[in-house]
Protein backbone atom coordinates (compact mmCIF):
# COMPACT_ATOMS: atom_id res chain seq x y z
CA UNK A 1 0.00 0.00 0.00
CA UNK A 2 1.33 3.47 -0.74
CA UNK A 3 1.48 6.68 1.76
CA UNK A 4 -1.15 8.21 -0.76
CA UNK A 5 -3.54 5.09 -0.50
CA UNK A 6 -2.92 5.08 3.33
CA UNK A 7 -4.17 8.67 3.57
CA UNK A 8 -6.86 8.16 1.81
CA UNK A 9 -7.84 4.82 4.26
CA UNK A 10 -7.51 7.02 7.33
CA UNK A 11 -9.29 9.42 6.03
CA UNK A 12 -12.15 7.37 4.87
CA UNK A 13 -12.78 6.06 8.18
CA UNK A 14 -12.19 9.58 9.60
CA UNK A 15 -14.99 10.56 7.38
CA UNK A 16 -17.75 7.70 8.26
CA UNK A 17 -17.35 8.48 11.68
CA UNK A 18 -17.53 11.73 11.23
CA UNK A 19 -21.09 11.19 9.27
CA UNK A 20 -22.54 9.02 12.05
CA UNK A 21 -22.42 11.59 14.71
CA UNK A 22 -23.75 14.22 11.99
CA UNK A 23 -26.47 12.33 11.43
CA UNK A 24 -27.75 11.87 15.31
CA UNK A 25 -31.28 13.27 16.03
CA UNK A 26 -29.91 15.27 18.34
CA UNK A 27 -28.30 17.28 16.06
CA UNK A 28 -31.69 18.54 14.83
CA UNK A 29 -32.57 19.10 18.33
CA UNK A 30 -29.42 21.44 18.94
CA UNK A 31 -30.22 23.37 15.71
CA UNK A 32 -33.52 24.23 16.86
CA UNK A 33 -32.44 25.27 20.32
CA UNK A 34 -30.27 27.92 18.41
CA UNK A 35 -33.33 29.25 15.70
CA UNK A 36 -34.82 29.93 19.31
CA UNK A 37 -31.71 31.09 20.91
CA UNK A 38 -30.72 33.47 17.89
CA UNK A 39 -34.49 34.50 17.45
CA UNK A 40 -34.94 35.99 21.16
CA UNK A 41 -37.27 33.24 22.07
CA UNK A 42 -37.25 31.76 25.56
CA UNK A 43 -35.05 28.67 25.92
CA UNK A 44 -32.76 27.25 28.83
CA UNK A 45 -28.68 28.54 28.46
CA UNK A 46 -26.78 26.96 25.09
CA UNK A 47 -23.45 25.99 25.72
CA UNK A 48 -20.62 26.25 23.20
CA UNK A 49 -17.13 24.91 24.25
CA UNK A 50 -14.04 26.02 22.22
CA UNK A 51 -11.50 24.74 23.36
CA UNK A 52 -8.98 23.30 20.26
CA UNK A 53 -6.26 25.81 21.24
CA UNK A 54 -5.38 22.97 23.55
CA UNK A 55 -5.93 20.50 20.71
CA UNK A 56 -1.81 19.20 21.54
CA UNK A 57 -3.02 18.11 24.36
CA UNK A 58 -5.36 15.60 23.17
CA UNK A 59 -4.30 11.84 22.30
CA UNK A 60 -6.30 12.20 18.88
CA UNK A 61 -4.57 15.18 17.77
CA UNK A 62 -1.63 12.43 16.64
CA UNK A 63 -1.71 13.04 13.00
CA UNK A 64 -1.53 9.62 10.55
CA UNK A 65 -1.82 11.32 7.57
CA UNK A 66 1.72 12.36 5.40
CA UNK A 67 0.30 14.68 2.75
CA UNK A 68 -0.26 18.52 4.40
CA UNK A 69 -3.41 18.40 1.99
CA UNK A 70 -4.63 15.28 4.21
CA UNK A 71 -3.66 16.26 7.05
CA UNK A 72 -5.26 19.74 7.32
CA UNK A 73 -8.51 17.36 6.49
CA UNK A 74 -7.69 14.90 9.12
CA UNK A 75 -7.31 17.53 11.90
CA UNK A 76 -10.97 18.96 11.47
CA UNK A 77 -12.37 15.14 11.56
CA UNK A 78 -10.58 14.41 14.37
CA UNK A 79 -11.03 17.70 16.32
CA UNK A 80 -14.94 17.36 15.85
CA UNK A 81 -15.27 13.79 16.54
CA UNK A 82 -14.00 14.37 19.65
CA UNK A 83 -16.15 17.96 20.18
CA UNK A 84 -18.80 15.24 19.76
CA UNK A 85 -17.75 13.54 23.23
CA UNK A 86 -17.51 16.93 24.75
CA UNK A 87 -21.46 17.08 25.08
CA UNK A 88 -21.98 20.98 24.33
CA UNK A 89 -24.46 22.14 21.91
CA UNK A 90 -22.49 22.77 19.36
CA UNK A 91 -24.11 21.32 16.10
CA UNK A 92 -21.82 18.96 13.58
CA UNK A 93 -22.81 19.32 9.87
CA UNK A 94 -22.90 16.68 7.41
CA UNK A 95 -20.48 18.29 4.96
CA UNK A 96 -16.86 18.98 4.70
CA UNK A 97 -15.16 21.72 3.61
CA UNK A 98 -13.00 22.44 0.96
CA UNK A 99 -11.98 26.43 0.81
CA UNK A 100 -11.22 27.67 -2.52
CA UNK A 101 -7.61 29.17 -3.01
CA UNK A 102 -8.10 33.35 -2.69
CA UNK A 103 -5.37 35.15 -4.23
CA UNK A 104 -4.33 38.07 -1.94
CA UNK A 105 -1.95 41.19 -2.70
CA UNK A 106 1.71 40.33 -2.78
CA UNK A 107 2.81 40.43 1.17
CA UNK A 108 -0.46 40.01 2.20
CA UNK A 109 -3.98 41.57 3.03
CA UNK A 110 -3.51 44.78 2.58
CA UNK A 111 0.07 44.56 0.67
CA UNK A 112 2.54 44.95 3.04
CA UNK A 113 4.37 42.49 5.57
CA UNK A 114 3.22 41.95 8.96
CA UNK A 115 6.16 40.89 11.12
CA UNK A 116 6.33 40.44 15.32
CA UNK A 117 9.38 40.83 17.47
CA UNK A 118 9.83 37.43 18.84
CA UNK A 119 10.40 36.87 22.28
CA UNK A 120 13.72 35.63 23.74
CA UNK A 121 12.13 32.85 25.59
CA UNK A 122 9.33 30.70 24.33
CA UNK A 123 6.09 31.42 25.29
CA UNK A 124 6.48 35.26 26.18
CA UNK A 125 4.51 37.71 24.68
CA UNK A 126 5.76 39.89 21.04
CA UNK A 127 5.64 42.94 20.03
CA UNK A 128 4.14 44.32 16.75
CA UNK A 129 6.85 45.40 14.04
CA UNK A 130 4.23 47.89 12.04
CA UNK A 131 5.21 48.39 8.29
CA UNK A 132 3.44 51.96 7.99
CA UNK A 133 5.85 53.90 10.26
CA UNK A 134 6.38 56.57 8.55
CA UNK A 135 2.83 58.55 7.45
CA UNK A 136 3.82 58.55 3.87
CA UNK A 137 4.16 54.82 4.27
CA UNK A 138 0.53 54.54 3.89
CA UNK A 139 0.79 54.89 -0.06
CA UNK A 140 2.41 51.39 -0.45
CA UNK A 141 -0.90 49.91 1.09
CA UNK A 142 -2.57 47.52 -2.12
CA UNK A 143 -6.66 47.93 -2.54
CA UNK A 144 -8.03 44.92 -2.21
CA UNK A 145 -10.53 42.87 -4.93
CA UNK A 146 -12.02 39.59 -4.08
CA UNK A 147 -10.06 36.98 -6.58
CA UNK A 148 -10.16 33.36 -6.57
CA UNK A 149 -7.12 30.62 -8.56
CA UNK A 150 -9.85 28.66 -9.87
CA UNK A 151 -6.95 25.63 -11.51
CA UNK A 152 -6.03 25.40 -7.75
CA UNK A 153 -9.20 24.73 -6.21
CA UNK A 154 -10.79 22.80 -8.76
CA UNK A 155 -7.73 20.72 -8.28
CA UNK A 156 -8.15 20.67 -4.45
CA UNK A 157 -12.02 19.68 -4.81
CA UNK A 158 -11.72 17.03 -7.39
CA UNK A 159 -9.14 15.58 -4.60
CA UNK A 160 -11.67 15.83 -1.54
CA UNK A 161 -14.63 14.45 -3.82
CA UNK A 162 -12.71 11.92 -5.33
CA UNK A 163 -11.93 10.35 -1.28
CA UNK A 164 -15.02 10.95 0.45
CA UNK A 165 -17.88 12.21 -1.73
CA UNK A 166 -19.81 8.88 -1.32
CA UNK A 167 -19.67 9.34 2.59
CA UNK A 168 -19.76 13.20 3.23
CA UNK A 169 -20.72 15.95 0.51
CA UNK A 170 -17.74 18.15 -0.27
CA UNK A 171 -18.96 22.32 0.45
CA UNK A 172 -16.46 24.63 -1.43
CA UNK A 173 -16.20 27.54 0.03
CA UNK A 174 -15.36 30.44 -1.96
CA UNK A 175 -15.64 33.65 1.03
CA UNK A 176 -13.38 36.15 0.35
CA UNK A 177 -10.38 36.73 2.13
CA UNK A 178 -11.71 39.51 3.80
CA UNK A 179 -14.37 37.48 6.30
CA UNK A 180 -14.57 37.57 10.05
CA UNK A 181 -11.33 38.88 11.69
CA UNK A 182 -9.30 39.43 8.66
CA UNK A 183 -11.86 41.81 7.56
CA UNK A 184 -13.18 43.85 10.77
CA UNK A 185 -10.69 46.38 10.29
CA UNK A 186 -9.16 46.22 14.07
CA UNK A 187 -7.22 43.45 13.81
CA UNK A 188 -4.98 44.08 10.94
CA UNK A 189 -4.98 47.81 11.20
CA UNK A 190 -2.82 47.03 14.93
CA UNK A 191 -0.32 44.81 12.39
CA UNK A 192 -0.29 47.83 9.96
CA UNK A 193 0.36 50.83 12.24
CA UNK A 194 1.20 49.11 15.70
CA UNK A 195 -1.04 48.93 18.90
CA UNK A 196 -0.04 51.86 20.62
CA UNK A 197 1.29 53.89 17.92
CA UNK A 198 -2.59 53.80 16.56
CA UNK A 199 -3.54 55.17 20.56
CA UNK A 200 -0.89 58.30 19.81
CA UNK A 201 -2.71 59.19 16.27
CA UNK A 202 -6.01 59.36 17.08
CA UNK A 203 -4.87 62.88 18.87
CA UNK A 204 -2.10 63.48 16.72
CA UNK A 205 -2.51 62.25 13.21
CA UNK A 206 -6.73 61.78 13.61
CA UNK A 207 -7.28 63.32 9.54
CA UNK A 208 -4.37 60.47 8.31
CA UNK A 209 -5.47 57.77 10.46
CA UNK A 210 -9.24 58.70 9.47
CA UNK A 211 -8.04 58.24 5.82
CA UNK A 212 -6.37 54.74 6.87
CA UNK A 213 -9.94 53.56 8.32
CA UNK A 214 -11.61 55.10 5.00
CA UNK A 215 -8.92 53.12 2.92
CA UNK A 216 -9.57 49.54 4.54
CA UNK A 217 -13.45 50.13 4.87
CA UNK A 218 -13.73 50.80 1.24
CA UNK A 219 -11.54 47.43 0.20
CA UNK A 220 -13.22 45.41 3.19
CA UNK A 221 -16.76 46.61 1.07
CA UNK A 222 -15.23 46.40 -2.25
CA UNK A 223 -14.26 43.26 -1.57
CA UNK A 224 -17.51 41.96 -0.22
CA UNK A 225 -19.61 43.39 -3.60
CA UNK A 226 -17.43 41.81 -5.92
CA UNK A 227 -17.70 38.08 -4.18
CA UNK A 228 -21.83 39.01 -3.82
CA UNK A 229 -22.09 39.97 -7.44
CA UNK A 230 -19.91 36.78 -8.73
CA UNK A 231 -21.71 34.75 -6.89
CA UNK A 232 -19.28 32.95 -4.33
CA UNK A 233 -21.10 33.55 -1.18
CA UNK A 234 -23.36 31.40 -0.03
CA UNK A 235 -25.32 30.10 3.24
CA UNK A 236 -21.53 28.03 4.85
CA UNK A 237 -20.35 31.57 4.92
CA UNK A 238 -22.26 32.42 8.30
CA UNK A 239 -20.06 33.53 10.71
CA UNK A 240 -21.05 34.78 14.47
CA UNK A 241 -19.39 33.04 17.37
CA UNK A 242 -21.83 30.75 17.88
CA UNK A 243 -24.25 28.60 15.62
CA UNK A 244 -25.89 30.44 13.08
CA UNK A 245 -29.33 28.57 12.95
CA UNK A 246 -32.33 31.22 13.36
CA UNK A 247 -35.97 32.00 12.13
CA UNK A 248 -34.66 34.89 10.18
CA UNK A 249 -32.31 33.61 8.06
CA UNK A 250 -32.05 30.44 5.61
CA UNK A 251 -29.93 27.61 8.24
CA UNK A 252 -26.76 26.94 7.04
CA UNK A 253 -26.08 24.45 3.50
CA UNK A 254 -23.45 23.29 1.46
CA UNK A 255 -22.75 24.83 -2.09
CA UNK A 256 -25.80 27.02 -1.19
CA UNK A 257 -24.56 29.89 -3.41
CA UNK A 258 -25.36 32.25 -4.73
CA UNK A 259 -26.50 34.48 -1.79
CA UNK A 260 -26.35 37.76 -0.99
CA UNK A 261 -24.76 39.40 2.42
CA UNK A 262 -28.45 40.44 3.65
CA UNK A 263 -28.74 36.68 4.00
CA UNK A 264 -25.77 35.83 5.96
CA UNK A 265 -24.71 37.09 9.67
CA UNK A 266 -21.29 38.49 9.88
CA UNK A 267 -19.24 38.46 13.21
CA UNK A 268 -16.72 41.75 13.67
CA UNK A 269 -14.94 43.04 16.66
CA UNK A 270 -12.24 45.03 18.04
CA UNK A 271 -10.56 43.43 20.52
CA UNK A 272 -7.55 45.96 20.00
CA UNK A 273 -9.74 48.54 20.89
CA UNK A 274 -10.23 47.39 24.38
CA UNK A 275 -8.62 50.27 26.20
CA UNK A 276 -10.56 52.59 23.89
CA UNK A 277 -12.99 55.21 24.93
CA UNK A 278 -16.19 54.90 23.64
CA UNK A 279 -16.52 58.22 22.01
CA UNK A 280 -13.34 57.16 20.35
CA UNK A 281 -14.37 53.20 19.62
CA UNK A 282 -17.13 54.94 18.39
CA UNK A 283 -14.99 57.66 15.70
CA UNK A 284 -12.15 55.89 14.78
CA UNK A 285 -13.59 51.81 14.53
CA UNK A 286 -17.41 51.49 14.79
CA UNK A 287 -17.94 54.38 12.56
CA UNK A 288 -16.53 52.36 9.65
CA UNK A 289 -17.36 48.89 10.70
CA UNK A 290 -21.11 49.57 10.13
CA UNK A 291 -21.00 50.87 6.74
CA UNK A 292 -19.96 47.05 6.06
CA UNK A 293 -21.82 45.38 8.86
CA UNK A 294 -24.87 46.82 7.85
CA UNK A 295 -25.14 45.27 4.76
CA UNK A 296 -25.58 41.40 6.07
CA UNK A 297 -28.79 39.84 7.73
CA UNK A 298 -27.46 39.95 11.20
CA UNK A 299 -24.41 40.44 13.16
CA UNK A 300 -22.48 39.19 16.33
CA UNK A 301 -20.03 41.82 17.90
CA UNK A 302 -17.26 41.13 20.66
CA UNK A 303 -14.40 38.57 21.14
CA UNK A 304 -12.13 39.15 23.78
CA UNK A 305 -12.68 42.55 24.68
CA UNK A 306 -15.15 44.25 27.50
CA UNK A 307 -18.18 46.16 26.24
CA UNK A 308 -19.50 47.07 29.20
CA UNK A 309 -19.31 50.86 28.47
CA UNK A 310 -20.17 50.41 24.92
CA UNK A 311 -23.34 48.80 25.03
CA UNK A 312 -25.15 52.06 23.68
CA UNK A 313 -22.40 52.63 20.92
CA UNK A 314 -23.34 49.30 19.39
CA UNK A 315 -26.86 50.10 19.61
CA UNK A 316 -26.74 52.32 16.56
CA UNK A 317 -26.03 48.85 14.23
CA UNK A 318 -30.00 48.35 13.90
CA UNK A 319 -29.34 44.57 12.71
CA UNK A 320 -26.94 43.59 15.99
CA UNK A 321 -28.16 40.73 17.23
CA UNK A 322 -25.09 38.96 19.67
CA UNK A 323 -23.38 40.98 22.02
CA UNK A 324 -19.89 39.06 23.80
CA UNK A 325 -19.74 39.66 27.58
CA UNK A 326 -16.04 38.55 28.31
CA UNK A 327 -14.61 37.98 31.74
CA UNK A 328 -13.34 41.53 32.22
CA UNK A 329 -17.05 42.52 31.23
CA UNK A 330 -19.33 43.96 34.59
CA UNK A 331 -21.92 40.66 34.13
CA UNK A 332 -24.73 42.74 36.03
CA UNK A 333 -24.06 46.03 34.06
CA UNK A 334 -23.88 43.98 30.40
CA UNK A 335 -27.04 42.47 31.73
CA UNK A 336 -29.03 45.44 32.94
CA UNK A 337 -28.19 47.12 29.34
CA UNK A 338 -28.77 44.32 27.25
CA UNK A 339 -32.01 43.28 28.48
CA UNK A 340 -33.73 41.10 25.99
CA UNK A 341 -32.75 43.07 23.09
CA UNK A 342 -29.74 41.11 21.97
CA UNK A 343 -28.27 37.56 22.80
CA UNK A 344 -26.10 37.57 25.98
CA UNK A 345 -23.05 35.64 24.88
CA UNK A 346 -21.19 35.25 28.38
CA UNK A 347 -17.83 34.15 28.49
CA UNK A 348 -16.23 32.94 31.59
CA UNK A 349 -12.55 33.25 32.25
CA UNK A 350 -10.75 29.88 31.32
CA UNK A 351 -7.96 30.38 33.43
CA UNK A 352 -10.76 30.11 36.72
CA UNK A 353 -12.62 26.97 35.33
CA UNK A 354 -10.35 24.91 33.56
CA UNK A 355 -6.89 25.70 32.74
CA UNK A 356 -5.41 26.62 36.11
CA UNK A 357 -6.84 23.47 38.36
CA UNK A 358 -10.24 22.02 37.91
CA UNK A 359 -12.50 22.98 41.17
CA UNK A 360 -15.77 22.21 40.97
CA UNK A 361 -17.23 24.10 43.65
CA UNK A 362 -15.46 27.01 42.16
CA UNK A 363 -17.17 26.41 38.75
CA UNK A 364 -20.37 26.12 40.20
CA UNK A 365 -20.06 29.42 42.22
CA UNK A 366 -18.83 31.40 38.85
CA UNK A 367 -21.41 30.09 36.68
CA UNK A 368 -24.34 30.56 39.27
CA UNK A 369 -23.29 34.59 39.67
CA UNK A 370 -23.33 35.07 36.41
CA UNK A 371 -26.63 33.58 35.66
CA UNK A 372 -28.05 35.22 38.52
CA UNK A 373 -26.92 38.03 37.28
CA UNK A 374 -28.08 37.18 33.84
CA UNK A 375 -31.48 36.40 34.88
CA UNK A 376 -34.21 37.85 32.28
CA UNK A 377 -31.70 37.69 29.22
CA UNK A 378 -30.90 35.46 26.53
CA UNK A 379 -27.99 33.44 27.76
CA UNK A 380 -25.35 31.77 25.94
CA UNK A 381 -22.25 30.32 27.30
CA UNK A 382 -19.09 29.93 25.36
CA UNK A 383 -16.06 28.62 26.76
CA UNK A 384 -12.71 29.92 24.31
CA UNK A 385 -9.05 30.59 24.86
CA UNK A 386 -8.58 27.35 26.34
CA UNK A 387 -4.82 27.15 25.73
CA UNK A 388 -4.35 23.93 28.30
CA UNK A 389 -6.22 21.51 29.61
CA UNK A 390 -2.95 20.55 32.06
CA UNK A 391 -2.74 17.16 30.75
CA UNK A 392 -6.65 16.23 31.39
CA UNK A 393 -8.93 16.04 27.91
CA UNK A 394 -11.47 15.10 29.69
CA UNK A 395 -12.10 18.64 31.37
CA UNK A 396 -13.99 19.89 28.51
CA UNK A 397 -16.83 17.22 28.99
CA UNK A 398 -16.54 17.18 33.00
CA UNK A 399 -17.35 21.51 32.83
CA UNK A 400 -20.06 20.85 30.36
CA UNK A 401 -21.87 18.78 32.99
CA UNK A 402 -20.87 20.40 35.83
CA UNK A 403 -22.64 23.81 34.16
CA UNK A 404 -25.35 22.58 32.90
CA UNK A 405 -26.54 21.46 36.36
CA UNK A 406 -26.80 24.97 36.99
CA UNK A 407 -27.71 27.06 33.42
CA UNK A 408 -30.79 24.39 33.10
CA UNK A 409 -32.06 25.93 36.42
CA UNK A 410 -32.80 29.31 34.52
CA UNK A 411 -34.47 27.99 30.98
Amino acid sequence: MTQEQRDLEIIRGLAEKYAEIAAQPIMDERRELWRMKNSLERTRPLIYVRWFAAWQEHPQSELQCEDPFWRGHETFLRQHIVQDQVGDDYVIEPWITQEATVVLPEHGRWGVPYNRIRPAEPGGAWLYDPPVKKLEDIERLAEPHHEIDEDATARNVERLTEAVDDILTVNVDRNPGYWGFSGDISTDIAYIRGLEQIMWDMTDNPKWLHRLLGHMRDGILRVHEEAEEAGDLSLTGHINQAQPYCRELEDPAPNSAPVKREDLWMFCAAQEFAQISPAMHDEFMFQYQMDFLKHFGLVAYGCCEDLTGKIDMLRQLPNLRRIAVVPRADVAKSAEQIGTDYVFSWRPNPADVICCGFDREKIQRIVREAMEAAQGCHVDITLKDVQTLEGEPSRPREWVQIVREISDEYA
